[in-house]
């Protein structure tokens, strides 16, 4: 797709609070959230003319995004190591300036990696189960499990 800077601007607008949120979800922190979101857009911006469609452009930035927070997460695996009731603990308050309840903050947290992934798409990005497979490379099928579940797990933290 041919895309000059003002068009990707005007794409991106439309979806930036989206990302943000699913990042800051992720991430657990709002300076590694907003360095997600400006590496996704990043790769996003360098490799437009791979995009085929501009309908598309929500689904196609916020699986860049996923896989650039997998990346992150890793990395950030690797290098220390960390109970998640620490990660839970060293979370400033301020981070949930976008309104997540502390309870509901902690349950997400409480999920493995994957659950945290299928819910933010669900949640934050709206994508359903059949494009979240896609992203995630899962049947749609097991994607709704997924998600049923990890909802579960949450319900029964927030009790």
């Amino acid at each position: 797709m041919k895309c000059d800077a003002k068009t990707f601007a005007q794409m991106y607008e439309a979806v930036y609070k989206d990302m943000y949120r699913f990042a800051l979800c992720m991430m657990k922190n709002r300076q590694e959230a907003e360095d997600t979101v400006s590496e996704a857009v990043v790769a996003a911006y360098e490799n437009i003319r791979k995009l085929r469609n501009e309908e598309a452009f929500k689904n196609w930035i916020f699986t860049i995004l996923s896989n650039v927070c997998r990346k992150r997460l890793k990395k950030a695996a690797k290098e220390q190591v960390h109970s998640r009731e620490d990660m839970i603990s060293r979370i400033p308050s301020q981070e949930m300036e976008l309104g997540i309840a502390v309870d509901v903050r902690k349950a997400f947290f409480l999920l493995e990696e994957e659950e945290q992934m299928i819910v933010g798409l669900s949640v934050f990005g709206g994508y359903n189960s059949q494009e979240i497979g896609k992203a995630l490379k899962m049947n749609p099928n097991t994607v709704r499990s997924k998600r049923s579940r990890a909802l579960q797990k949450m319900e029964c933290v927030l009790r």
